[in-house]
């Protein structure tokens, strides 16, 4: 009988170590983006073992290489390794920005360093969020269209009122773009996250 694991492969990020249940499975340590191309030309589901920037390192080369078809599974503290390889996928908005990277945790707008807040206009769909000065913006995926939700945060970087839509947009004297825990090297004047038109296969 052919092994129904046969078709999965875990990849690993930072040096983490392989959970005891994912044991047999092909097994690919992430050091280099093309060996997540390389691993998903033949695989049927991927388990990331690793952080939400590292899951969307894979989501963003599968948009990439156009193998949304690809299955993939993130073993957190959210998902465990078991439910990794047995659980259902079920497809979800997939949320981009204009450089053709992948959301999957949150996304900041923040100011720059040289100032308290941020100045511009924010729009999510046809609703502004903001026009003159704010202290930052949260954007974060959901698992339902419309795709995405934002709200702004106070000067104590207290979220207020989430606004839900396809799109938003940032358009701003200076800002930081923060996506799931890593900072932009350089200062933005527009910014976009948005919902691509196929999403991707989420196991869970």
């Amino acid at each position: 009988m052919a092994d129904p694991r046969a078709d999965i492969v875990a990849l690993l990020f930072s040096a983490r170590r392989l959970p005891r249940a994912l044991t047999g499975l092909p097994v690919v340590e992430v050091a280099d983006p093309t060996e997540i191309d390389a691993a998903s030309e033949t695989a049927r589901r991927l388990i990331v073992v690793g952080a939400d920037s590292d899951l969307a390192a894979v989501l963003t080369r599968l948009l990439r290489t156009e193998r949304l078809a690809v299955e993939v599974a993130h073993v957190s503290r959210r998902t465990a390794a078991r439910t990794a390889q047995t659980g259902a996928a079920q497809r979800v908005p997939l949320i981009r920005d204009e450089t053709g990277q992948v959301l999957v945790g949150a996304a900041y707008w923040l100011p720059t360093d040289e100032a308290r807040t941020i100045h511009g206009e924010g729009v999510v769909d046809d609703t502004v969020l903001f026009d003159g000065d704010v202290a930052g913006v949260l954007i974060e995926p959901i698992p339902t269209v419309p795709g995405l939700r934002a709200r702004l945060l106070t000067s104590r970087l207290r979220p207020r009122r989430w606004v839900a839509g396809r799109a938003a947009q940032l358009g701003t004297t200076g800002a930081i773009v923060v996506r799931d825990g890593v900072p932009a090297s350089r200062v933005v004047r527009r910014s976009t996250f948005y919902r691509h038109t196929e999403g991707w296969l989420r196991v869970s």
